[in-house]
């Protein structure tokens, strides 16, 4: 049937091969209309883009890891606090804590330079969404709803890193048959997707209601539907990327805050996950929704 596609779909708007009368091309439904032009969006897009379209992956693999290395960091400069916070407040006891925070910092700084050079990245990212349990156990904030829908978020981003890597394997081995790979890429790209939404849906239900925030929270939801869907999934996920890049200066501007700011760890700490995030809609801007999207759907019917 794909053979038979052309213009019009489904021989809509094509001549009556029978001489029969001819459907009205100017009939169109309103997705098809939504799809024209956001079609014509993201050739212009593609267009201004194309000089940093061969960094984009590089890019999207260092946003997502940075919070890691910050995270690395900021436990390395402020090691007696944490260690501190741990023995008093979540009551581990010494040893432990200083086990605790070691692990988390080498497995931080190896995994996200292995992501960052494309290596080993099966272990790279298993280290790191152990790294995100683990320390939402050790710090008791599992149950802080904030902090769960942003993790989810930052290992929906390491999900398509994951999926990111199998394509390029794919790519590199084309004709192979890889029918257990190709699979497993499919159902990690719709998951990667799903997951980072997540961070959206704490943002619109946390804070003060302004006009400004319902209409991002309205874009921002429209573009989140269109993500987990793979509708124009390309397109939502670049609306995305500029609303929370935005977002994110406006909001979590920790380098305005001065130095013994009680917000500052906060603020910072949100910016870098945030950023994490950002990379993981790049790299779905860059590889695609996959195979379990409307997009992909619509390339074959």
């Amino acid at each position: 049937m794909a053979q038979m596609r052309g213009q019009g779909s489904y021989g809509i708007g094509a001549p009556n091969p029978f001489g029969g009368p001819s459907e009205d091309k100017s009939e169109s439904s309103p997705l098809d209309a939504i799809r024209e032009q956001t079609s014509k969006i993201e050739d212009l897009l593609d267009t201004v883009s194309e000089p940093i379209k061969p960094f984009l992956p590089a890019i999207g693999r260092f946003l997502i890891v940075v919070t890691f290395l910050e995270d690395a960091l900021r436990i390395i400069t402020q090691w007696k606090d944490q260690l501190l916070y741990l023995h008093d407040y979540r009551h581990i006891p010494n040893g432990v804590t200083h086990l605790f925070l070691l692990v988390n910092v080498i497995a931080m700084l190896t995994c996200s330079t292995l992501v960052i050079i494309r290596k080993h990245t099966v272990y790279a990212v298993s280290g790191l969404i152990g790294v995100v349990i683990t320390q939402a156990l050790g710090y008791g904030l599992i149950f802080d709803l904030n902090f769960f829908l942003r993790n989810l978020s930052v290992m929906g981003g390491l999900i398509m890193v994951l999926s990111d890597s199998w394509v390029r394997k794919t790519k590199a081995f084309a004709g192979l048959p890889q029918l257990e790979e190709k699979d497993r890429k499919m159902y990690f790209q719709l998951a990667g997707r799903v997951l980072l939404i997540f961070l959206f849906i704490g943002f619109v239900f946390s804070g003060e209601w302004t006009i400004g925030r319902i209409i991002v929270s309205l874009l921002g939801f429209v573009s989140c539907v269109m993500v987990v869907v793979g509708f124009k999934a390309k397109f939502s996920a670049t609306l995305l990327v500029v609303i929370l890049s935005v977002f994110n200066i406006l909001v979590n501007n920790f380098w305005t805050l001065h130095e013994h700011h009680p917000h500052k760890d906060f603020a910072k700490y949100d910016f870098f996950q945030i950023l994490s995030i950002v990379g993981g809609l790049l790299l779905l801007v860059n590889s695609g929704p996959g195979q379990l999207s409307i997009d992909e759907k619509k390339k074959v019917y």
